[in-house]
């Protein structure tokens, strides 16, 4: 059983880049919520601001996590905590590089082939003030 990361209650995955938008099954895309963090008002299914804040934490974790240039499918495997199979799909539209594919690239397909800014909460937030 899970425990909600903002309150404790018992909780749900919530795949922080959805699946819908091309995200995959690995724990840093995990956030465990409860119903009412996960698809309530506050949560990323009903408030874009909190989707974006998880999205870019998301993204802020894997370039630390990968923070090589250059990495092979086993390498990848290991750090993101996936077997090599799910590495290989992981990969398989990527430029396989003599030194393996490139971080940027391998953060751009976790992230749903979409780079998320700060900028963007900011826009959003203006977005709704003005409308």
């Amino acid at each position: 059983m899970y425990k909600c990361e903002v309150c404790g209650r018992t909780a749900d995955k919530h795949h922080i880049v959805h699946r819908s938008q091309g995200g995959i099954d690995f724990p840093l895309n995990i956030k465990h919520l409860c119903h009412e963090h996960h698809r309530g008002k506050t949560g990323p299914h009903k408030n874009r601001t909190t989707d974006i804040q998880y999205k870019l934490e998301l993204q802020d974790k894997l370039h630390t996590l990968l923070n090589k240039e250059f990495y092979k499918e086993e390498e990848l495997a290991d750090s993101l905590r996936i077997n090599t199979g799910m590495a290989r799909k992981l990969v398989k539209e990527l430029k396989n590089h003599k030194e393996g594919y490139r971080s940027k690239d391998i953060i751009y397909r976790l992230m749903g082939e979409k780079e998320y800014h700060e900028y963007m909460l900011e826009e959003f937030c203006e977005f709704i003030a003005n409308f």
